[in-house]
Order: structure tokens, then C-alpha cells, then sequence
């Protein structure tokens, strides 16, 4: 299993409309894809116009596959034509150590 945590700081003006479509995207994710195993979404308790995603998947294959999906696709349509996000600060891609599957 790989794990994917990105941190994004959002539009100030635009953070409600963010915080909806990706609560949509993460859903479309968990119930419509058998290789994402999760996806945690928060929002800064200091920072409100910044939000950590974490995200879990069989392997790259399932996480390339994820990329591809229409829920995706209009996600980042979305993000684009309504000007959401303003800096990407980490992506970092993992393997899953704990709890080890084995």
C-alpha cells in the first residue's frame, strides 16, 4: 500500500467552495475506486486556507488510476476555473510500513 500527503493553501475568498468540491472528490474516491483504500481530508486549525490531504492506495497503478477518473478530472477542472488553489507546499508519495499487511 503507498500513502499520498499533499498540503494546499487555498484562495482565502474561496475556501468554502474548495472545502465542497474536494469532500465531493474524496468521496467519488473512496466509494467508486477498489484501489483507494482512504483519503483523510483536514483543515488547519491556525491556517483555515490550508488543507493537508492523505490519501491511501493499493499501489501506484490504483493511485495512477485515480488520476484518471472523471471525479478527478472535474476536480481539477473545477480547482482551475474558479481559481482555488494558490500553492501546492508538499506532495509526498510513501510506502506503508504500519500496520504492515504481511
Amino acid at each position: 500500500m503507498i500513502s499520498l500527503v499533499i498540503v494546499v493553501e487555498v484562495n482565502p475568498k474561496k475556501i468554502e467552495l474548495f472545502r465542497e468540491y474536494l469532500c465531493e472528490e474524496a468521496a467519488d474516491a473512496v466509494s467508486d475506486e477498489p484501489g483507494c483504500r482512504d483519503f483523510f481530508v483536514s483543515q488547519s486549525k491556525t491556517e483555515p486556507h490550508v488543507f493537508t490531504l492523505v490519501e491511501f492506495y493499493d499501489d501506484e497503478e490504483a493511485l495512477e488510476e485515480h488520476r484518471l477518473t472523471p471525479h478527478f478530472l472535474l476536480f481539477q477542472k473545477r480547482a482551475k476555473e474558479h481559481d482555488l488553489i494558490r500553492n501546492k507546499r508538499e506532495v509526498v508519495t510513501g510506502d506503508v510500513i504500519f500496520p504492515n499487511e504481511d
